[in-house]
């Protein structure tokens, strides 16, 4: 079963090749996607990356989490499925 990763703190010049080659390392990797800006196009600064197994999603956590991508320190957690974030109305929070 896949696992999806959550990785933060990526250098902006870090593309979605990129990611996927550093995790290569990992185990099997389904897909890496660099979280672009609409408007700019830029990178946000984070991404997520599949994983083939959960195992080798523990690992990819285990031996990514901390490790330098570019001059950046990465942070790497499980990525938490969208309905748990909060979500609201813009409008409402003025």
């Amino acid at each position: 079963m896949e696992k999806k990763l959550y990785i933060g703190n990526l250098s902006y010049n870090v593309d979605d090749a990129q990611l996927e080659e550093a995790f290569a390392a990992a185990g099997k990797v389904e897909s890496a996607k660099v979280i672009v800006d609409k408007m700019t196009g830029r990178s946000r600064g984070f991404g997520f990356v599949e994983m083939a197994t959960e195992e080798d999603a523990q690992k990819a956590i285990d031996t990514m989490n901390g490790k330098d991508l570019d001059g950046r320190e990465l942070k790497v957690n499980e990525a938490r499925p969208m309905t748990d974030r909060p979500r609201g109305d813009f409008n409402s929070q003025r």
